[in-house]
Parts: structure tokens; sequence; C-alpha cells
């Protein structure tokens, strides 16, 4: 086989057999294919797509290009969540201690940003001393010692997915259904998870902004994942606004406390429970939401949730005493953006927001780029707020000027005001099981 007859073969509209798509997996993950090579393939499957028989075998030569997880002697449910990511979104990191505080066991593999998505593995690195780079055997010990792990993919655990995600988000090739299904169901199958809930953005600040392509790439994980055995259930939320009012890493984790000790915006805690009650139902923990609901509440109140995040914090080598620090959020400058006039909040240019968070240190332009884990933005509104002419709409916190000026462009119009108030948004539009 020659790499090139494959990528024309896509372009041209062809169906990939099962022996080229794993030969372009196993011979890219070796370092015998180039990158410009890879790229090319990218985005001719990017544009041309893939059937589901293509991206079921992508998911499976993906997961097979490393070790995958043996979980077997592991006696419990093991239930996953992942999200398509967003704007704020720091869902996993509150509902991993949660749901494991319930008795579900939770292998939970994260990513890092991608695009203007923030990424799990980044935030929890804010935390002073915490280690995301796990080998599969501390993965495993830590899941069986305390129920929940979050970590980075291994150089083992699906190779091919680590390069090839890494590449997709410097070459404009991540908002593609095969792609994304293939990536995270790839990870998912090498966790050995009994069953998993995935959460499905959709709006101005997901990839899938249209609401029927979320669906589409909702169906899709679901059919990879029972083709596998796995139970699965996806919702479709809504990410037409950030999630929350806290975006950059350190920022996020504050507010993960937040919702850990009762408190928190409402539409993170509202989301954090519906997906956390999803994984109990499937771990047959709870019968009904109701059940579940109060299951997690009561798990909040007694801090035994905040308990687990702090015995999570710590196996993983993090100082739990920096999270509550001042200087765990504390940038050299901050800003607040006012209104030009009064109204009602319509809505965000919630990719705007993204974007600018990661260009003041927040996220990554390219491979090899730094994170600044303190910079983000504090939103003191959310939409359907009357804001007052020359009141804050949200604070920027920020180290480097050069940063914060290319940011203030961005931000400066990332917002619409309105006479009339808009209609409260449903956060969970659709489900997909």
């Amino acid at each position: 086989m020659r790499m090139v007859d494959i990528i024309k073969k896509k372009r041209d509209g062809g169906s990939l057999t099962r022996d080229e798509i794993f030969f372009f997996v196993n011979t890219y993950t070796r370092g015998q294919i180039p990158d410009y090579q890879a790229s090319a393939l990218l985005m001719a499957i990017f544009f041309r797509g893939m059937d589901d028989r293509e991206t079921s075998t992508l998911a499976e030569a993906m997961m097979k290009s490393g070790e995958a997880l043996d979980l077997s002697d592991i006696k419990g449910p093991k239930v996953d969540k992942h999200s398509t990511g967003g704007v704020g979104d720091k869902i996993s990191l509150p509902l991993a201690p949660i749901v494991s505080s319930l008795g579900i066991y939770v292998p939970m593999i994260s990513g890092r940003a991608l695009g203007h998505t923030g990424g799990t593995l980044d935030k929890l690195e804010s935390i002073k001393g915490l280690k995301t780079a796990l080998s599969l055997e501390e993965f495993k010990k830590q899941l069986a010692e305390i129920g929940v792990v979050m970590a980075g993919q291994t150089e083992n655990l699906c190779p091919a997915d680590k390069k090839l995600y890494a590449l997709r988000d410097v070459t404009a090739t991540v908002e593609s259904i095969p792609l994304i299904s293939a990536s995270i169901m790839s990870k998912k199958l090498a966790e050995d998870i009994d069953g998993l809930v995935l959460d499905v953005k959709t709006g101005k600040g997901a990839f899938m902004s249209d609401l029927q392509d979320a669906k589409k790439l909702a169906e899709t994980m679901v059919t990879i994942g029972k083709s596998f055995g796995k139970n699965v259930k996806a919702l479709i939320t809504n990410m037409d606004q950030p999630l929350g009012r806290k975006i950059g890493n350190a920022l996020e984790i504050e507010e993960t406390v937040e919702i850990l000790r009762g408190e928190g915006p409402e539409d993170v805690k509202e989301l954090t429970f519906r997906l956390a009650a999803e994984m109990l139902i499937i771990g047959k923990k709870a019968n009904s939401y109701k059940e579940a609901y109060e299951m997690i509440s009561d798990t909040i109140k007694s801090g035994k949730a905040l308990e687990k995040w702090h015995q999570l914090v710590e196996y993983q080598g993090g100082e739990v005493e920096h999270i509550y620090s001042h200087e765990f959020t504390k940038t050299k400058y901050t800003y607040e953006l006012a209104a030009k006039k009064g109204g009602f909040l319509y809505s965000y240019d919630t990719y705007a927001i993204g974007i600018a968070v990661s260009v003041l240190g927040a996220g990554r332009s390219t491979k090899d780029d730094t994170i600044d884990h303190k910079v983000g933005i504090a939103l003191h509104k959310k939409v359907g707020d009357f804001v007052s002419f020359g009141e804050p709409i949200m604070e920027i916190r920020y180290n480097e000027v050069e940063r914060f000026e290319k940011a203030l462009k961005i931000l400066t119009n990332c917002y619409v005001l309105d006479e009339i108030p808009p209609q409260k948004p449903l956060l969970v539009m659709d489900t997909a099981q």
C-alpha cells in the first residue's frame, strides 16, 4: 500500500477498506508516515467524511495501536463520562468525585486544550504538583484504591489517537464527526469500561454548532460503543454561552470546588447533576432520576464528594492547600469590560470568548505552546441578566499586556444587549441512546 493512494481514494470520495485504515493508523503511529501526508488524509476525511463501518474501524485501529486497560479484577460498575468540549466546561472535574463517592469506579482519560476549548488535563495541572501522566499500572492501582482517576493518555494507550489529536488541533480538522467520534471512542474502549455518558455540545461555542450535526455525532458515538457491547447514552447540551462564570484553568478548578460545596452557578450545577444521574443509572446504583438526584445531593451535603476530590488531588501528587491559596488564581493585572449601553444580555459570542481566553495564554495555538494556568475571564453577567450602562460584564485576568490587547479586541464585541430579555435557553436539548 502507498499512503498517496489512500489519500487520493478518500479525496475522491471513496470508502477506505479495513486494511487501508489499519495501514494508515499503524504506519503513522510508528513514525513511517510524515505529518504532511497524515494531514492530507485528515483534510480529505474532513471534507468527504466516513461511513459507520469506516468510523468504527478507525476507532478500533486507534484502540489497538497500543495497550488497553484490563479492569476485570476490579469488581464493581465502571462508568466514564466524556464531553466534546466547550467554553467554561469544567463538568468532569466535580462530576468524577461525586459519582465515585457513590460507589461507581470512574476511570477518566482526559485531553488537553483543543481549538477554542479548554482541556481537563490543563485545568488539573494548574494545581501545584498534580500529575496527570500516569502509567497504566499507576492508573489501575489508583482506580482500585480510591475509585477515581483523571489522567492523560499514556504513550502506550491509543498512541495513534494521541498523535492525531495533536495534529488535528493545528491543521483545522477538529470539527469532523468521524474524527471526533473515533478519537473519543478509541480512548473509551481502551478503558475497559462498562458504560459511558457522552456530553455532546452544540451551539456557538461548540465544535458542532448545528444541532443536527451534534445529534449525528452523538448517534455515531453511541453506535460505535454499542457495537463493542458498551452501555452508552449521549446528551446533546447547549453551548450558546459559556458554562458557569469562570473560564480558564485555575479559575475552573475554583468553580469546581464551589460546586462540590453545594454552591456555584446554576447551569454548572444542573448539568453536573444530570450527567452524574445518568452515570448512576447506567451503573445500576440508582433506579430513577429522583433517586439519583437525592444521592448526589446527599454526598455533596455530607462533604463526601469534596473529600473524594481532595483524595484524588492528593493521590496524584497535588497540593490541596494550593487550591485554596490567594495565589492560585492571582494574575498581575485585571480589567473590567463595561457595557456600552443598558439592556438585557441577549447573547454571547461563545466561540470568540473561547478564542480570547486561549489568546490570553490559557490555550494553545501550536503543539508546543505552554499554558498560563492563572489567566482567564470571570463573567459578571449571564444571558438574560439586565446590564446598566457602564456596568462590568466580565473581568479579564491577564499577565501579559500584549496578549491582553489582542484578547480585548476580540472581547469588545462578544456580547449583544437588547431591550427585550431572551427566552431562557434549554441546557439539555436532546438525547441519543
